[in-house]
């Protein structure tokens, strides 16, 4: 195990309050936790591509970051019917 998959390990022990904010949380904090799962996300599968020496797949997480303010925009434009 070198440094890289050690701090990609720890770094997705944080997806576990996102994922309580998005399943528990008002409507305000699910998007907070949505946006929040993106960005962790994307840092992990970066950390997991450092680890594994595999930087020409660096289009993936870079494309998930994309979709992942897309969908909080989507989401946000959704919830402000209910709000």
């Amino acid at each position: 195990m070198n440094v890289w998959m050690l701090t990609a390990t720890v770094t997705s022990a944080s997806l576990v309050p996102c994922a309580w904010a998005c399943l528990r949380g008002s409507a305000e904090r699910r998007l907070v936790g949505l946006e929040m799962t993106g960005i962790i996300l994307t840092i992990l599968l970066v950390l997991l591509l450092m680890a594994r020496q595999r930087l020409p797949f660096v289009d993936m997480p870079l494309t998930l970051a994309l979709l992942t303010f897309g969908a909080g925009l989507v989401f946000a434009r959704f919830l402000e019917k209910h709000l």
